[in-house]
């Protein structure tokens, strides 16, 4: 793999274009969005270093459908707390920034041909706000969401991203937020827990086929076979970074961060694609 590209790289090379990047973050435990983590500070710098956006359009692994792509369409995204037995401190956590349904209710459009229908119900998860309260702290960019459906393939993302890549020219950042190897069932609890031997591989093989462009190669469900089971048995965090990777093309350069595994099973890995 080609040495990694810093955050100092991604800021130069951010200066020289126009055109959007697109963001993937490993968003883990809902806890980073309250603690001081090395996870939360790599989000704020990476803030002071993204351009400002006209608007943000998040794919979460926490929206999930089943036939349809949904789109939220309302006016103010409520704070949606979808998760259980974590400290008030993070219950009390709002993210009050609007929505922008102009735009939304293009994405609809955009996405006609995957089954797109309007959502004013839906907000946003702790996907998309635990990590927004570090990229863009005012709350000041008005920002929605795109559901998964979960009843297509795995390249059926890619060409969710694809379709959507062309709002990268009209000053929209298109956001993933889910995590590259996500096995909750094999969490190892501890600060400084070992990485199982299936994390380390999958997460390498992820970084070496997206540094590669073989995008193909991470939709392939029979080509990744039982590695992909174990990393992800439920695929539903793994599909937003194929949807990133599908909104990229050749004029694009490639940046990780957080590329650790946290509690054993829970790939931190984040990546930027920005055009040259």
């Amino acid at each position: 793999m080609p040495t990694p590209r810093t955050l100092n790289d991604l800021k130069a090379g951010l200066s020289t274009s126009d055109r959007m990047p697109l963001v993937f973050l490993g968003h883990g435990s809902p806890m980073n969005a309250i603690e001081d983590t090395r996870f939360s500070r790599a989000w704020s710098e990476l803030g002071k270093t993204l351009p400002r956006p006209k608007a943000i359009l998040v794919v979460s692994a926490h929206w999930m459908t089943r036939g349809t792509t949904l789109v939220d369409v309302s006016d103010m995204p409520r704070t949606i707390h979808d998760f259980y037995g974590f400290p008030d401190a993070l219950f009390a956590q709002r993210y009050p920034a609007p929505g922008n349904p102009a735009l939304a209710r293009e994405v609809v459009s955009l996405l006609a041909s995957h089954h797109a229908e309007e959502d004013d119900s839906w907000g946003l998860d702790h996907g998309a706000w635990t990590v927004l309260k570090y990229l863009y702290p005012g709350a000041d960019v008005p920002v929605f969401q795109v559901s998964i459906d979960m009843t297509r393939g795995l390249d059926y993302q890619l060409e969710i991203g694809k379709t959507l890549s062309e709002l990268r020219d009209r000053g929209v950042l298109i956001l993933g937020s889910g995590n590259v190897v996500h096995n909750l069932g094999a969490v190892r609890w501890g600060a400084n827990s070992a990485p199982h031997d299936f994390a380390l591989e999958f997460d390498t093989l992820f970084a070496d086929r997206l540094t590669d462009r073989n995008f193909a190669a991470l939709a392939d469900r029979d080509g990744l076979g039982s590695l992909l089971h174990i990393a992800h048995p439920t695929v539903d965090h793994y599909l937003p970074a194929l949807t990133i990777a599908g909104a990229s093309d050749g004029r694009d350069e490639l940046t990780f961060m957080t590329d650790s595994i946290d509690l054993g099973s829970i790939s931190m890995r984040s990546f930027v694609f920005h055009a040259t």
